[in-house]
């Protein structure tokens, strides 16, 4: 604890120095208030609102979540899929890839039209954002799994779901949790892409009225909170890797 405490004392002192610089910035230039607020009007406001954004966050992370979990099970899925079945290989796997060259954002409209205003449209843009790096990393990490372990299983007879559970699995979770940090934290911006698409709760509503009414304060207030946001589903994708990873670290011998 003592040495985590410590490595976190350089972060702090940047971010306090940050947070000094942004301050005496804007007053020292006197930028106007809806271009960059002062850091201390920001904070002001997210305290004299802090009930209306504690729902909207409330709001905007659980679309963030339930578009990560399913973008989670159905990404493995597939790239379970892929590795499975040479076919798979060969045609969904460049639809995967090729399925990126769209802009999301111009799909996100038609997502609108399907599901309608409700959740299930600002799920469905989580979806489109966070499927294909789970999908895509977890399939390269079975195709880095060792192939002389893999004979060496077949030598002594192991079963092809042994092989599965036992060789491609482990090799497949560093690239799985790779995947899962970087949709952990883009997750937040196809929910607030959702919103801002058409939505009546959620931070990217919430900021998006914010400019529309020119408070710049408020807009920078709901941009923290999405940041945070970001950073706290990285962390936790990062502690759910360091916990399903531990046992596979190989341990020192003592003499």
């Amino acid at each position: 604890m003592k040495h985590r405490a410590m490595s976190a004392v350089p972060v702090l002192i940047f971010l306090a120095l940050l947070a000094a610089g942004w301050e005496a910035a804007a007053r020292a230039f006197a930028i106007p208030h809806y271009i960059v607020p002062r850091l201390s009007d920001v904070l002001a406001s997210m305290a004299d609102n802090r009930a209306l954004l504690v729902k909207h966050f409330g709001v905007t992370l659980g679309e963030a979540l339930l578009g990560l979990a399913l973008s989670v099970l159905c990404g493995t899925l597939a790239a379970v899929w892929i590795e499975s079945s040479g076919l798979a290989r060969r045609t969904i796997y460049p639809l995967v890839v090729a399925s990126q060259t769209i802009p999301i954002i111009a799909l996100s409209p038609i997502m609108v039209m399907w599901f309608g205003y409700e959740i299930w449209s600002k799920v469905a843009v989580v979806v489109l954002f966070t499927f294909f790096p789970i999908a895509v990393n977890t399939a390269d990490g079975f195709r880095s799994a060792d192939p002389e372990i893999g004979e060496l299983m077949r030598t002594m007879g192991a079963r092809r779901r042994e092989m599965f559970l036992k060789w491609k699995l482990p090799s497949a979770l560093p690239g799985f949790f790779t995947g899962l940090k970087m949709a952990a934290t883009i997750s937040v911006g196809g929910a607030t892409l959702g919103e801002w698409l058409g939505g009546e709760t959620g931070l990217g509503v919430y900021t998006k009225r914010a400019s529309n009414m020119l408070r710049g304060e408020a807009v920078f207030s709901g941009v923290l909170l999405l940041s945070a946001m970001g950073i706290i589903l990285f962390l936790a994708a990062r502690w759910a890797e360091s916990a399903a990873l531990a046992g596979r670290a190989p341990r020192s011998r003592k003499p």
